[in-house]
């Protein structure tokens, strides 16, 4: 069985959970292109890296999710007026639970995979089952924010989208969610 993200549920909150998410890093890469396909351009290069693509050719153990989520960069070497707004995503491994900081990792061979570290954080989940697309990730999307401004929540970072199954699991036994951390006060 696939190794997942750590995290503690704090509290259920309708159909939702709050999650304390542990201290971890991630391998991550940046994508240009439609929601639906971004994630499967993402997964080639960070696939590599944990099979041994990097520097001292060590393999690391999956985990789940895959994490998408749009990029908050801006591309200094384009006008404003020529950039495309939300095309491009950032998808993200969560590295095991050993890897404790990015010395622990081996350097990736890829320039285009980053290693990053991320605090632990709380975070609102809205976990389902079914497709992989745009649409649907919208419309859970909006639920969960509406859902957080009636309970009083304050958003505090992007939203992403958490698959946790292979693309040929059957699309109503696949695991996604939609996180949304949120501040610590409430």
């Amino acid at each position: 069985m696939t190794k997942q993200q750590v995290y503690d549920v704090e509290r259920k909150v309708g159909n939702y959970e709050l999650r304390r998410y542990h201290p971890c890093v991630v391998a991550e890469v940046t994508v240009s292109g439609a929601f639906e396909k971004a994630g499967n351009a993402g997964f080639r290069p960070l696939i590599n890296y944990i099979s041994g693509a990097n520097h001292g050719s060590k393999k690391v153990s999956m985990t789940a999710p895959v994490i998408q989520e749009l990029s908050t960069k801006i591309d200094v070497s384009q006008p404003a007026l020529q950039t495309q707004h939300g095309s491009n995503h950032v998808i993200s491994f969560v590295m095991p639970a050993e890897f404790q900081t990015l010395a622990d990792l081996p350097v990736p061979n890829d320039s285009s995979v980053v290693l990053r570290e991320i605090p632990g954080e709380l975070v609102a989940v809205d976990r389902f089952s079914g497709r992989w697309s745009e649409a649907i990730y919208n419309e859970r999307l909006t639920a969960l924010r509406a859902h957080l401004a009636m309970a009083g929540f304050e958003v505090i970072g992007s939203p992403r989208f958490a698959r946790f199954d292979p693309p040929w699991t059957p699309w109503f036994m696949r695991r996604n969610e939609i996180q949304i951390p949120v501040a610590e006060s409430i």
